[in-house]
């Protein structure tokens, strides 16, 4: 059964962590259409470049400037 439990929990962290890449992508994008000529990967960088860690921390330091 701790298989199943462990099964079930790596597919949930895969799943937060394409919403996380793809809620990031939307705001740099987002970014970017504001800033001709920058390229969109560069502003990605620059938006996760305060937590570097992993996705959830670069989606918490992110999205908690725009609550």
């Amino acid at each position: 059964m701790k298989r199943t439990s462990s099964e079930n929990l790596e597919e949930r962290i895969g799943q937060l962590r394409s919403e996380i890449n793809a809620l990031i992508e939307a705001r740099a994008q987002a970014v970017a259409d504001d800033s001709p000529g920058v390229p969109v990967g560069v502003i990605r960088n620059m938006l996760i470049a305060r937590a570097p860690t992993c996705p959830c921390t670069q989606y918490l330091e992110l999205f908690a400037e725009l609550k």
